[in-house]
């Protein structure tokens, strides 16, 4: 059970960064579905049709994508130039990132077919992308938590921002190994380097459990603590 004590929102309206951050996520959503042509047959309907799943998880990982970076703004507010930097790097890899994302899961749900060596390609540029990608959001915590005082988060919000950056670097982990199996292991073993991303579920629910635990006992101890030590201040954007 999660401790009652929620992570101040920061941002109570949605700055130009966000605004333009947000167009670039649907834009690469567009770019799933722009190759696709109203079908003329029953036979190419079907063969849209096979394609259905590969899009869903396509979908389903720029969601998380995107979520996880409106989370950050909406948490902490930022729009200084290291962070525009940042966020606009983030934008461009995402981007780069959704033809090889569409094409890898086509092969991995059957509607397309390729050589080894091009799966060897597609799982190595799919790996550095995915890794590429939490590296760049588990920076902008970075950053947040370095400007820690100027934000004036309290106990709770570093524990939070610690935990976050923690979770995104194992995500970068799992793209780096997916990449290292592609690469230097027998051809044989290369299902393994799609096998990888399932760590994600399971490390994901070591560390939510284990930081959640760490949650709690923080909740305890400082409401052990006088009430003043306690209660959370109210939240204020950070300047630029």
């Amino acid at each position: 059970m999660q401790v009652p004590v929620p992570f101040r929102l920061r941002a109570h309206e949605v700055s130009r960064l966000e605004a333009f951050s947000d167009i670039v996520f649907g834009f690469a959503l567009t770019l799933i579905v722009v190759s696709l042509e109203v079908p003329e047959s029953y036979d190419e309907l079907m063969h849209e049709m096979r394609g259905f799943l590969g899009f869903a998880i396509c979908f389903a990982v720029l969601m998380w994508i995107w979520h996880a970076h409106y989370t950050f703004f909406r948490r902490y507010a930022m729009t200084d130039g290291y962070t525009i930097v940042i966020n606009l790097t983030l934008l461009f890899l995402v981007l780069y990132y959704v033809y090889p994302l569409k094409f890898m899961f086509s092969i991995v749900t059957g509607s397309i077919h390729a050589g080894r060596g091009d799966a060897v390609t597609l799982f190595t540029i799919y790996g550095l992308g995915f890794a590429g990608i939490f590296a760049l959001l588990m920076l902008l915590y970075l950053h947040a938590y370095h400007r820690r005082d100027e934000l004036e988060l309290n106990e709770y919000e570093l524990h939070d921002t610690r935990t976050s950056i923690g979770m995104y670097g194992s995500y970068i982990a799992i793209g780096v190994l997916s990449t290292l199996i592609a690469q230097l292991l027998p051809p044989r073993w290369l299902a393994f380097a799609g096998f990888t991303y399932f760590l994600i579920g399971p490390v994901s629910a070591f560390i939510g459990a284990r930081r959640g635990y760490a949650r709690r006992a923080l909740h305890e101890r400082l409401s052990a603590a006088p009430p003043a030590a306690a209660e959370p201040e109210e939240a204020r954007p950070a300047s630029a």
